[in-house]
């Protein structure tokens, strides 16, 4: 059997104090390892718990332990509490002490491993088959750092999941622990004779991202006068966020129901990077605390052959594949070449979805043939006043659009920095299909970096890594990866009905999005207009440009807490 620990991402386990672990173990399957699964069924409790990993540098467990436990059960009473509030605390605190006192004898996994429920899962879904009812219930998994290749392997499985991961604007990715930067490096660099070359690029990354954070917040601060100090470091993070390299080890935590997370380990069981094989290894053991049932099939003695047979299926595909594509060489970026690319369409996509409104109107009981003959035979000025009825009353982008709109794709090929696609990819409502993370298409240097003279230690800081990136894709295109920065650019497709791109394209173009990514959203935009200017036209797309994203975010929302506070002090 393969030791997976071999390929366990770096983790320093906080120095817990016994009265600490007292109040929080019962809490979490663990508080010394890296994976865990948090035994918290309060849903506002763990989703506010599992939202902090996206801004948050430390480890959930000590701000589940700093934020949701000692104020409560170790109160200091703060000037500004009402004798009701501070009252309220303390009671809390009282019958937060009993709990956590019960739970010391009887602990979560015991008193939640009901015979007959496990007995329901193991007969209908590990012998029967029926999926369904797996996805009737679910879990939390929380890794307190993957590499962002293990990450986005992760977050590739579109269904199911629901990911959130510490954020490079928000979070200062700098800090060592025990002397050393938080990357991962995979053992078989080693092998490779490799691995001192590797460090030295990723060390150099780093020292470069750390340097030229106090130079870039200086200009900045220059440029900005007006804006806060703080505003102007998030937005040093997120202009430097080019320097981190893939292998940059995030937070990640993730709700899922039992059939996903089945799915999720058996997809990465046997990928080629051992530490996707080791995250799959963690998920299993930390996941299978509470929903052994729901995961029985994945070691199940008497399918052991089939069961490897089906990962090694599951993970190997692109390797398999990979002979058929070699006569087509690579095709890098180029300046003349359009960063995204209408590469299909549906010529009748207006109809369709004129189509789908009139099928679903209210009493329409015709054929789709007959809507769609209909919708056909219907003047400009008709299909106009169609649709102006479908969308009336929508006044803001939150608003969704009707699924009329399902009923019509478009398919684009787009090619933009790392750190930027992040953001889009979280998006789930849509086929989307990338490439492996390379250095063939080149980066971009953020236009900060160049007007602040910054420009030649950003590429010099970026040029080892290339280097190493091509060594060891000499032999290992995966492997690879982890050299990559999130300034190179990835290479992925979507496959968009036009309701999600209402939704996307009107959400990633806001003030406060990222300009990189809004620049992306801009052009699909662009495209959409030239082949649906009917549907085009009632977009809340914002095309303006913008120099500073998040200006006045703070703001707006000090402003909206000011007003739910007011009104609960009225009710």
């Amino acid at each position: 059997m393969e030791n997976l620990d071999q390929f366990a991402p770096p983790f320093e386990a906080h120095a817990y104090t016994a009265e600490d672990k007292r109040l929080i173990s019962a809490f979490f399957t663990n508080l010394d390892k890296s994976a865990y699964v948090p035994l918290i069924f309060a849903p506002e409790l763990i989703g506010a718990l599992s939202s902090r990993a996206s801004r948050a540098p430390e480890d959930l467990r000590k701000i589940f332990l700093n934020e949701y436990i000692l104020p409560f059960v170790e109160p200091e009473r703060d000037p500004k509490e009402t004798d009701v509030e501070w009252q309220e605390r303390v009671r809390y605190g009282q019958e937060l002490e009993e709990f956590i006192a019960f739970l010391q004898g009887h602990p979560i996994t015991t008193v939640f491993s009901n015979p007959r429920a496990r007995a329901f899962y193991i007969k209908w879904l590990a012998q029967y088959g029926d999926d369904s009812i797996a996805q009737m219930a679910g879990a939390h998994l929380v890794f307190s750092g993957l590499s962002q290749v293990a990450i986005k392997h992760l977050e590739d499985q579109r269904i199911g999941l629901a990911p959130i991961e510490k954020s490079t604007r928000y979070v200062n990715y700098g800090a060592k622990i025990n002397g050393q930067y938080m990357y991962y490096t995979d053992p078989t660099l080693r092998e490779l004779g490799l691995e001192g070359e590797y460090r030295a690029a990723m060390d150099g990354l780093f020292d470069a991202y750390r340097r030229l954070i106090p130079k870039l917040t200086e200009w900045l601060k220059n440029k900005f006068p007006e804006e806060k100090t703080s505003v102007v470091e998030k937005k040093a993070f997120d202009t430097l966020r080019g320097l981190l390299p893939v292998a940059t080890l995030s937070q990640v935590a993730f709700f899922g129901n039992g059939q996903a997370f089945e799915y999720m380990i058996s997809r990465s069981a046997r990928h080629p990077l051992g530490e996707i094989r080791w995250a799959a290894e963690a998920a299993y053991r930390e996941l299978a605390e509470i929903i052994p049932a729901f995961l029985r099939r994945i070691k199940d003695p008497e399918r052991l052959t089939e069961t490897d047979a089906y990962q090694t299926y599951l993970a190997r595909k692109g390797e398999r594949t990979a002979r058929f594509t070699e006569m087509l060489g690579i095709q890098p970026f180029s300046a003349d070449n359009a960063r995204v690319q209408l590469a299909e369409y549906d010529p009748e996509g207006e109809i369709k979805v004129i189509t789908g409104i009139l099928f679903t109107a209210d009493k329409t009981h015709a054929s789709w043939e007959a809507c769609r003959d209909h919708a056909q035979s219907m003047s400009p000025a008709e299909k106009r006043e169609v649709m102006d009825a479908y969308l009336a009353g929508r006044t803001a982008r939150w608003q969704k659009v009707g699924r009329a709109f399902e009923n019509a794709f478009v398919r684009f090929d787009i090619m933009m920095n790392i750190g930027a696609w992040r953001d889009l990819h979280r998006h789930r409502m849509h086929t989307q299909m990338r490439q492996l993370l390379t250095c063939a298409h080149g980066y971009d240097v953020p236009p900060e970096i160049s007007d602040a003279g910054l420009e030649q230690e950003y590429r010099a800081a970026i040029a080892p890594a290339e280097a190493i990136y091509a060594r060891i894709a000499e032999t290992d295109a995966q492997l690879a990866q982890y050299a990559v920065t999130l300034a190179h650019r990835v290479r992925f497709m979507q496959w968009q009905n036009l309701r999600e791109c209402f939704w996307e394209m009107e959400l990633r173009t806001i003030p406060e999005g990222h300009p990189d990514y809004r620049h992306i959203e801009i052009e699909k935009f662009r495209l959409l207009e030239r082949i649906y200017p009917l549907i085009a036209e009632r977009m809340m797309v914002n095309t303006g440009e913008y120099d500073f994203a998040r200006r006045g975010q703070e703001e707006k929302i000090q402003e909206k807490l000011r007003k739910m506070e007011s009104a609960q002090t009225q009710t």
